[in-house]
């Protein structure tokens, strides 16, 4: 097995559950040390109620070949989170990755109301998780991380910046949060240039979260029962997808040619020849674009 990410060092902010623990799984199948923050443990839960935990993600992260380590960590305190890098910087004196993929507002949002309807005080909630959390992350961690050329910077999103430029993502606090995602990217992406460091959005595609799979009841192991319900979970993916999108961008030493882009998991498959957990390479945003907008009938031929 190849460890191309073996002595580097990364940090998953966000990784109990999702993307953000298999984004973590990946970095370590790669080699990599991996630090998986989150606030839910094994002792307590966040206000999303959900089960999985910090400590299940850093086992799985050395089952995998890296090393994991679990930090309890609320993204929304500073000084929390200036304390995890300081950890970071005395254990380790590197830090190579940076995964923002911090959100744990589900369940907070009500979908078919409009802004002027919707409870403020959630709303502003909604953004204080999804925003400000990534801002205060990236606020501590970046000097450790631009200490070394070759760092990077992955603002996980949910679509590209062509898709959601062109199309309403559903509420108003959620399209405000997924293009602030973006535009941190592109942000950080030019004060980090003169550091040669790099900073990219990255979205995966219809993700087969935990979350997900409990809504149509189904696993990951019969998760295609669930087409019957909705025929286009036919073009889902599973986490690990968008995991191997990080690891293979965490591993590529001309990395910075993406620097300031949002990039997708099906996107970057076509670059790197990663595949999913069956196989194949589900392409998520071509396949809405092309497929689920004109409403045309359900078909993965040529999408993955």
């Amino acid at each position: 097995m190849t460890r191309p990410l073996e002595g580097k060092v990364a940090l998953v902010a966000g990784a109990s559950r999702g993307a953000g623990r298999q984004i973590a799984v990946q970095l370590g199948a790669a080699g990599a040390t991996v630090y998986a923050t989150a606030r839910t443990t094994r002792a307590q839960r966040s206000e999303s109620g959900r089960p999985e935990t910090i400590e299940e993600t850093a086992e799985l992260v050395t089952a995998a070949g890296g090393t994991g380590i679990a930090v309890q960590t609320d993204h929304l305190v500073p000084e929390q989170v200036r304390a995890l890098v300081e950890r970071i910087d005395a254990e380790q004196g590197r830090l190579d990755v940076l995964v923002n993929d911090i959100w744990g507002a589900e369940g907070l949002f009500s979908w078919d109301q409009k802004l002027w309807e919707h409870d403020l005080g959630i709303g502003l909630h909604i953004l204080r998780l999804a925003v400000d959390t990534h801002i205060i992350t990236s606020h501590f961690a970046l000097p450790l991380l631009i200490r070394r050329p070759g760092g990077l910077v992955v603002e996980m999103t949910d679509g590209t910046a062509e898709h959601n430029a062109v199309n309403y993502r559903v509420s108003f606090f959620y399209d405000l949060a997924k293009a602030s995602n973006l535009r941190m990217a592109f942000a950080q992406a030019e004060e980090l240039k003169a550091f040669g460091a790099t900073a990219v959005a990255l979205t995966p595609g219809w993700l087969r979260s935990e979350l997900m799979l409990e809504h149509f009841g189904v696993t990951e192991a019969s998760w295609q029962d669930a087409t019957e319900k909705q025929p286009h979970f036919v073009m889902s993916e599973s986490p690990a997808f968008v995991g191997r999108a990080v690891a293979a961008l965490a591993a590529d030493p001309d990395v910075h040619r993406f620097t300031g882009q949002s990039l997708s998991s099906g996107g970057l498959a076509q670059v790197y020849g990663f595949t999913d957990l069956d196989g194949s390479r589900p392409d998520w945003m071509r396949y809405y674009d092309e497929v689920v907008q004109p409403d045309r009938p359900a078909d993965p031929t040529g999408y993955r």
